[in-house]
């Protein structure tokens, strides 16, 4: 008997048709540039994104062994006398998908509806570059918005990782990294469906296996594409939730949705980080999907998710204020 369907009946219309846009990953797509090319070729979105001060694409330096890493930064409108928040965002997209351009619209409403710098992440992709190529990439970048704050107009004190999906576990193994290696420091870790656990046998993997736009299927094949055929999807940095030591990182805000093969992992991380002693938000949308996120001008829930995570950045800025009352802002 098929299971009654828990979506949102708002989000039911732009599921079916986000899924027939999206290549069929896992299914009949299983070559990544297959899939990137179907991508390429979906139609854009009608929305414009929204204005910021002034966007600029540019590449850093990379990891010791790596490339540059081609980054996009976002500044909000100001006169930029005074530091703000910046956030180093990592896309979506399985390790193998996406990019600057997927996630535009996105990292152009944190820019404004925070106020905050945001650094958006060009990692390298799986599977020409696998685990650990992006992670590498993640901590370089963070290294580097860390080092040249006060260039971007930033407090390198507000500083936040943020990401969705395979970009959510970026950040996550990110915090866990710059917690083992000695910095830089972190305000916040913003996690949008987050993948903690590539094992992927959760009950939420069976319960959400089909039909809400992300499969379990597409995740399987994500993960091989990351890892290779001999790759630990135990690894503390493929699978943060499985870190031998979670106290000591940032603060966390996590969001979930109900209907994502994702849900369990993203709300078992917020328990372990909640057991270790960091301070968890969350904000849990049992009617959506895995990519809800990436559609404030049609959801109402996503304009909740996106207020919640700005709410977050906002608050690293302030803390940092207050806190500037015995030592000043370091921008």
């Amino acid at each position: 008997m098929k299971t009654p369907d828990r979506l949102a009946p708002e989000a039911r219309p732009l599921v079916d048709a986000i899924t027939a846009a999206f290549p069929d990953i896992g299914g009949t797509v299983t070559d990544a540039t297959e899939a990137r090319r179907i991508l390429a070729q979906a139609p854009a979105s009608p929305f414009p994104g929204p204005a910021v001060g002034e966007v600029e694409d540019r590449e850093i330096p990379g990891a010791p062994d790596g490339p540059p890493i081609p980054v996009r930064i976002y500044r909000p409108e100001g006169d930029g006398t005074e530091p703000v928040p910046v956030v180093v965002f990592f896309h979506g997209g399985g390790w193998v998908i996406c990019g600057l351009d997927s996630h535009d619209n996105t990292a152009r409403a944190l820019c404004r509806d925070a106020g905050a710098v945001v650094v958006s992440v060009d990692y390298r992709l799986a599977p020409e570059h696998r685990f650990p190529a992006a992670v590498d990439d993640a901590y370089a970048a963070v290294l580097w918005v860390a080092a040249h704050a006060g260039e971007l107009g930033a407090d390198a004190g507000a500083l936040s990782v943020a990401g969705d999906s395979a970009g959510g576990n970026l950040a996550a193994v990110v915090a866990q990294v710059a917690r083992d290696e000695g910095g830089p420091a972190i305000a916040r870790q913003l996690l949008v469906y987050p993948a903690t656990d590539a094992r992927q046998k959760t009950g939420s993997f069976e319960e959400n296996a089909d039909g809400y736009f992300l499969t379990a299927a597409a995740c399987a094949w994500f993960r091989e594409q990351y890892l290779g055929p001999d790759g630990d999807p135990s690894h503390p940095r493929v699978s943060p939730l499985l870190a031998e030591e979670l106290a000591g990182l940032p603060a966390a805000h996590i969001v979930t949705a109900g209907c994502d093969p994702l849900c369990d992992e993203g709300q078992a991380y917020a328990r372990a980080l909640k057991d270790a002693g960091v301070p968890v938000t969350e904000s849990r949308f049992p009617g959506m999907f895995h990519g809800f996120f990436g559609f404030p001008e049609l959801l109402e829930d996503a304009r909740r998710a996106l207020a919640d995570v700005v709410e977050v950045i906002v608050s690293s800025g302030r803390d940092r204020k207050n806190d500037g009352d015995a030592g000043g802002w370091a921008g």
